[in-house]
């Protein structure tokens, strides 16, 4: 009945490899690249463990060459949708009832094939298809792809707490996947990502409907296959592509929908809770939602910081993977006394940045992920470049000839109030607010009200004091803190990822809390002699 692994130790993180010049794993990956370049997969809806093609034809660009197809995908939509919950709802009985054991092995499995044979396949698809360099394709659809595998058993084993028992009985906790299926809508910047949220469900029982990004299709579809091969039985993880609204409608208006399990934008994560709303009095029972959505994230230099630490915390922050990742750095509050030395350095440090294709392995930035995200910032450039109170330190051009690329641009802003300080720009792009040294308090109070995300964010400083009151203030500002380093990075079992706010509900992928979210305990209590009289001592006469 019970269903109770043995607790396991945590595992190491994979190490990340070099890709050095002349290392094997840079020989092995530049072959990826021409492979996985060259083979231009039809990529299937997976429903129930068939390979469906239906639906119109839509290609898979490389944003970087975006005449270059890499693949084609169907829409599936609502109708697909459905026939995926369908395949779902079918296999729910038997995974429920598969041991722990027996499905930790197949995520164990799925993670060594990750690390192994499939590491610089899911490598050179994240750099072809989503514009990711070789580093940060290798820490994402590699390292932490692995880890959120490996540790996500580790963890699931450390879950159970048992009640106390009286005597003459047992009482005990069965940990239950959730009655229904569950919605995992992944986005394009991170592979493990899209790797995570269908498989957490999935690993504690429940079966899922996964609609991963268009743009991410190619990464995607080679998760899949790493899913098939790890040994997934067919329907526990269902894949539909194409319309993201169709598919979530459909989902989210059926009987059997128990949870969403989310990364993507503020406005699509409001939309699904609202339609839960909607529909609330046709669910079994009341779907968990989990999101991880948008950040505005700040880096607050103090006076005592080291000007060249901050500096490449600011442009490794801000620049790496063109600023696509919502723990970016993107508002910077910067003291007077630093401002002239510190522009000086970011002008310096951003004029040696290579731009260009990621399978030049010099380039540390690539282009962004498609036209539309091209046409917000450059809008957005030509807002700023015509603001009298905005300064370009470095950047402000852009460039869609061959490619969806936007120069690394710095502006500073007079006004802290202004719209570039809280609104997301998912781009290469970074604000700093100059503020008066004597002007701090004030500056962690601005921090802290200015944008309604509350993600991320870094403090740099050699003022431990400071660091500590800092950490106090902005203590709801941030649910990843970081001190004297750059807001972006976390590692699956050192920094649990998340925030509250506007950026989500703060369910920590990369720990056990996470985990939690998919299941349905069930308290189970045992009476080992039954009484067998209705009355109590205290009713006797005495």
């Amino acid at each position: 009945m019970l269903d109770l692994p043995a607790p396991r130790a945590l595992p190491s993180n994979e190490p990340t490899l070099s890709y050095a010049p002349g290392s094997p794993e840079r020989a092995a990956l530049k072959e990826a690249l021409v492979a996985v370049g060259a083979e231009v997969p039809d990529i299937p809806h997976i429903v129930g463990g068939l390979h469906l093609r239906e639906g119109a034809p839509r290609e898979v660009r490389s944003p970087q060459r975006h005449q270059r197809v890499l693949g084609v995908f169907h829409e599936g939509g609502g109708a697909m949708a459905e026939r995926a919950i369908g395949a779902a709802l079918a296999a729910a009985p038997a995974w429920a009832e598969t041991p722990f054991d027996e499905r930790a092995r197949i995520f164990l499995r799925a993670a060594e094939l990750a690390a192994g044979p499939f590491r610089q396949v899911l490598n050179a698809a994240t750099m072809l298809g989503q514009g990711k360099t070789a580093h940060q394709a290798e820490i994402d659809s590699a390292c932490e792809l692995v880890d959120f595998l490996r540790f996500n058993v580790a963890f699931a084993t450390q879950l159970i707490s048992q009640p106390l028992s009286a005597p003459g009985a047992f009482n005990a906790v069965e940990l239950r996947p959730l009655e229904g299926f569950v919605l995992a809508v992944t986005p394009f910047n991170f592979t493990a990502i899209a790797g995570n949220l269908p498989s957490a469900p999935a690993l504690m029982g429940n079966v899922v409907v996964w609609k991963p990004a268009e743009t991410q299709s190619l990464a995607a579809y080679h998760l899949a296959r790493l899913f098939e091969a790890a040994g997934v039985p067919p329907g526990v993880i269902n894949v539909v592509h194409g319309d993201g609204p169709s598919v979530g409608d459909a989902c989210t208006r059926h009987p059997e929908f128990a949870g969403l399990h989310f990364t993507g934008s503020t406005r699509v994560f409001q939309s699904f809770y609202r339609a839960v709303g909607d529909n609330i009095a046709r669910y079994r029972t009341y779907p968990r939602l989990v999101g991880e959505t948008g950040g505005k994230d700040f880096v607050l230099a103090h006076p005592s910081a080291d000007v060249d630490e901050l500096a490449v915390a600011l442009v490794r922050g801000a620049f790496e993977f063109q600023g696509q990742k919502c723990s970016a750095a993107s508002r910077a509050y910067v003291p007077r006394s630093l401002w002239a030395r510190l522009r000086a350095r970011l002008v310096e440090l951003v004029a040696e940045l290579v731009v260009g294709d990621v399978e030049d392995f010099r380039v540390l930035m690539g282009a962004v992920i498609d036209e539309r995200a091209y046409a917000r910032l450059i809008t957005w450039q030509a807002r700023m470049n015509s603001d009298a109170g905005a300064e370009r330190v470095t950047g402000g051009g852009a460039s869609r000839e061959t490619g969806w690329f936007v120069e690394p641009t710095i502006y500073r802003v007079d006004d802290p109030g202004h719209s570039i300080f809280h609104e997301e720009l998912f781009g290469p792009v970074l604000a700093v607010f100059v503020y008066e040294d004597a002007s701090l308090d004030e500056t962690l109070d601005l921090i802290d009200r200015t944008s309604p995300y509350a993600l991320t964010g870094a403090v740099l400083s050699r003022d431990r004091a400071f660091v500590a009151e800092a950490a106090r203030r902005l203590r709801n500002a941030a649910g990843n803190f970081y001190v004297n380093d750059k807001p972006t990075g976390a590692v699956v079992g050192q920094q649990p990822f998340g925030g509250a706010r506007a950026s989500g509900t703060n369910d920590k992928a990369g720990s056990a809390l996470n985990l939690l979210r998919w299941v349905s305990p069930r308290t189970v209590k045992e009476t080992w002699v039954p009484p067998r009289e209705v009355g109590y001592p205290s009713m006797r006469e005495a």
